[in-house]
């Protein structure tokens, strides 16, 4: 699927998956252990659907649900405002609530769970970005996902102490995450720009507190005067913030995710 093409969904089959009572697009291409991939907002755009052609590349099978937005319409300022309205107020996204998982992600666990029933091996892997970015936490909660990254995790929206470290995961969920960390292990990977205003500190210091050694931080230098010339509004590490170039901090860290997968999903390592 490496090839150039002006159709950013080009070699990706469009289904569908019901649960729950609710239908939603799934592109999906590939062959190989299963990957959900989460978009950020404002959806599908390109650089999403470029990242996810990556792992199709890399030999795995892509699942990607369009939760917002339309599927390969190029990101705008505009489409991102409107889209990122809409999500806000959705039933199925919690942006303010503290202390609860978005409803969405029922929908999610089971599409992660059937996606490993046709793919097998020793599990899925998860990889959500934005609002979008802390789903694969607690979509763990399905024993199939093993393999889960939180890109740039926004929600709760970050408007007051209280949400800039919430997790977006209830307490029984965290428990049930926690011990998974803990006892097979299932380390979580998760991913920010140090000056994002969306995701701060003080959320991946939460994760540290309640994962420990089972959290994989990365935190790209964002700060003015950093030495790779990184702005401070930088957000999407994997997709529209990434320098594609060797020995850049976006670039390793995308390395860091396809090694991240490939140990964790190969049939050879076990579950």
């Amino acid at each position: 699927m490496s090839e150039a093409t002006t159709d950013p969904l080009a070699g990706f089959e469009r289904t569908t998956a019901t649960y729950d009572g609710e239908t939603r697009p799934v592109f999906r291409a590939g062959d190989g252990p299963g990957i959900v991939v989460m978009s950020e907002i404002p959806g599908i755009t390109p650089a999403v659907a470029g990242f996810a052609r990556r792992l199709v590349d890399a030999g795995y099978t892509v699942a990607m649900p369009s939760l917002f937005g339309t599927p390969g319409r190029e990101r705008s300022v505009g489409y991102l405002l409107s889209s990122f309205t809409r999500a806000c107020v959705s039933k199925e996204f919690t942006a303010m609530a503290t202390g609860q998982s978005s409803p969405v992600v029922s929908w999610l666990r089971q599409l992660a769970a059937d996606l490993h029933a046709e793919r097998g091996g020793p599990g899925v892997g998860a990889i959500g970005m934005c609002l979008t970015g802390g789903f694969a936490l607690p979509m763990m909660i399905e024993p199939s996902v093993v393999a889960p990254v939180l890109s740039q995790p926004s929600l709760p929206l970050p408007f007051g102490r209280r949400r800039q470290a919430d997790l977006g995961v209830s307490a029984d969920e965290l428990a049930t995450i926690r011990s998974r960390v803990a006892d097979e292990p299932c380390p979580v990977l998760a991913m920010r720009f140090t000056d994002d205003g969306f995701v701060r500190k003080s959320r991946f210091d939460r994760l540290e507190a309640e994962l420990g050694a089972g959290l994989v931080r990365v935190e790209i230098d964002s700060s003015p005067g950093n030495p790779h010339g990184i702005k401070r509004s930088a957000h999407s590490v994997v997709t529209e913030d990434l320098v594609d170039e060797e020995g850049h901090p976006t670039r390793a860290a995308l390395d860091q995710v396809l090694a991240f997968f490939a140990e964790r999903l190969t049939p050879a390592s076990g579950s």
